[in-house]
């Protein structure tokens, strides 16, 4: 069968299939060719805005292919969602693994899925440190590995969580079945990331789009924080409900869901300091509409699908455009209009890169992995090095990934590690401290990007979706500049477009993301976003197109 006709077959399979068992009259964009792709064997990393059915591909793709289906997903209340809707399309064919499960449960779910009696299996990363585990995963025969909230991977992204590290090691002992990577937010670093890190092959990278036309965008500066206060107080008052409102800390948000209550709101704080079952009567009350508002810091979001959410505020700044694009992300799922509402001050960026400062991993410490693994002479686990290393257990995976990147060390797929023996100690240590140092200067950039955007008088739609990669001819008329008429439709088009390889004298080689009259902002591969005055790079020849 011709590749043509091998596609045109998977399209046509993926549409009965959304017909007859999902009831969707057509797929959207970007979920068939997503789906197509997985039908033909392709690894796949899917980035589609939030909302627009992620979900739908790999349940479609699952039910079309031989064999059971793995999915990775963060958070036990997103995959009890997720089975939840599975069961209401089919019974039985659906469930999880987690922490919270007796033995005698975990020991029937995998019986289940080993004797086929299972079609979708949701567990998180950390369930694969179970060589047990592992071993009745593999012997059930999956065809499709799905990682759901795959920016999770990704250092560059906005939410890691060190034990997706693991999620290559996983694939390669299940037999490696074809592997789909979904996310809703994801800037091009971090789609390359991902890439690399679950060591996808040949893949097939389907962005379908980040702009959310139904969304309204504002942003208003303040000086001090108590005329802000009073600022976004008065606005989630009048505000269309219900809302989001997020805080940087968890003070903050206490005071400001009381400050609501006071002025007649039905608000509630949410953060990691309450303990559990307040968490989770809040997130239910809110899903049901007993709450008008929820006051959250970042602890509050991944997996809320409130459809009719009418407005994200944010009381601070948040730490980067990443961050804030999947926040901002939680209004108006419906498709009906809602506001993205950012009141900030330039104070905000000392607490910002507060919360950025991670303790630097020392060259010392580096070197010293590199000795133990010399001393052990052979392969050993990643828990027998972190017996012995003395380094907290995030900052101990973080320097296993920079030795890593530089070829010091490889990861088996038992899930040991060994020297390749293309470094000595020293050198190996240096370069994965400049490797720590470009991550560093990757994330201040980041932070820039996100000032930017809070303080710029051209088009907020154009400046967001140029970060993603994605062109955009202002004006919008959805956002407060453009509407203001500050914002003017280009004359002409520039030396640089959006998208292209460009090479600077000083920074090396990056992509052009973002384009205004008088500047451009450039991805550069090892230092980050950088925003350029446009006369000063033709002025002095600073710039030019790599073919």
């Amino acid at each position: 069968m011709t590749t043509s006709n091998s596609a045109n077959t998977a399209g046509r399979q993926a549409r009965r299939l959304a017909r007859k068992v999902f009831g969707f009259k057509q797929l959207r964009a970007g979920q068939e060719e997503a789906i197509k792709a997985v039908l033909e064997g392709h690894d796949t990393l899917a980035v589609m805005p939030t909302g627009s059915g992620k979900s739908a591909i790999y349940q479609i793709a699952a039910l079309s292919l031989d064999g059971p289906t793995v999915i990775v997903s963060p958070l036990i209340a997103l995959q009890r969602d997720q089975v939840d809707a599975l069961e209401q399309i089919e019974s039985g064919q659906a469930a999880l693994l987690n922490s919270t499960l007796k033995e005698s449960q975990r020991e029937e779910v995998l019986r289940a899925f080993e004797a086929g009696e299972l079609e979708f299996l949701f567990l998180a990363p950390e369930q694969f440190v179970s060589e047990d585990t592992l071993a009745c995963l593999r012997r059930a025969r999956p065809s499709l590995f799905v990682v759901d909230e795959a920016h999770c991977i990704s250092e560059w992204g906005f939410d890691f969580r060190p034990e997706y590290l693991r999620l290559e090691r996983a694939i390669d002992a299940l037999g490696r079945p074809t592997i789909l990577a979904l996310t809703a937010t994801a800037a091009p670093p971090v789609r390359a990331e991902i890439v690399e890190r679950l060591g996808m092959r040949g893949a097939q990278v389907i962005v379908s789009g980040f702009d959310r036309p139904n969304l309204d965008l504002q942003a208003e500066q303040f000086e001090e924080d108590g005329p802000r206060r009073a600022a976004l107080i008065e606005y989630v008052v009048k505000a269309a409900k219900p809302g989001l409102v997020y805080a940087a800390t968890r003070k903050k948000a206490e005071e400001i869901a009381q400050s609501l209550c006071e002025r007649g709101v039905r608000a509630a704080a949410y953060h990691a300091g309450l303990n559990s079952e307040i968490r989770e009567t809040v997130q239910a009350a809110f899903m049901g509409d007993e709450w008008d508002v929820v006051v959250a810091t970042t602890a509050f979001g991944m997996g809320i699908d409130k459809p009719n959410v009418r407005f994200v505020a944010h009381a601070d700044l948040p730490g980067s455009l990443d961050a804030y694009y999947q926040e901002i992300g939680r209004a108006g799922r419906d498709g009906q209009d809602a506001e993205a509402r950012l009141f900030f001050a330039e104070t905000d960026l000392r607490l910002r890169k507060f919360f950025a400062q991670s303790a630097p991993i020392e060259e010392d410490d580096l070197e010293r992995l590199v000795r133990l693994l010399e001393a052990a002479d052979r392969p050993v686990t990643t828990a027998q090095l972190a017996e012995v290393n003395g380094m907290p257990q995030t900052k101990f995976l973080a320097a296993l990934s920079r030795l890593e990147e530089v070829g010091a060390i490889r990861t088996l797929k038992n899930g040991k590690v060994k020297l390749t023996g293309e470094l000595d100690a020293h050198d190996a240590a240096a370069e994965a401290a400049t490797a720590q140092q470009h991550r560093r200067e990757y994330d201040r950039s980041r932070l820039e990007m996100m000032r930017g955007y809070a303080g710029t008088s051209g088009c907020r739609r154009e400046y967001l979706l140029g970060y993603f990669g994605q062109a955009f001819t202002p004006p919008c008329e959805r956002c407060d500049n453009c509407r203001a008429g500050r914002v003017h439709a280009p004359s002409a088009e520039g030396p640089f477009a959006v998208g292209a390889r460009v090479r600077h004298t000083s920074f090396g080689e990056g992509q052009v993301m973002h384009v205004e009259e008088d500047k451009l902002t450039v991805l550069f591969d090892e230092r980050g976003y950088q925003t350029l005055a446009l006369g000063v790079v033709l002025e002095n020849r600073l710039l030019e197109t790599v073919d």
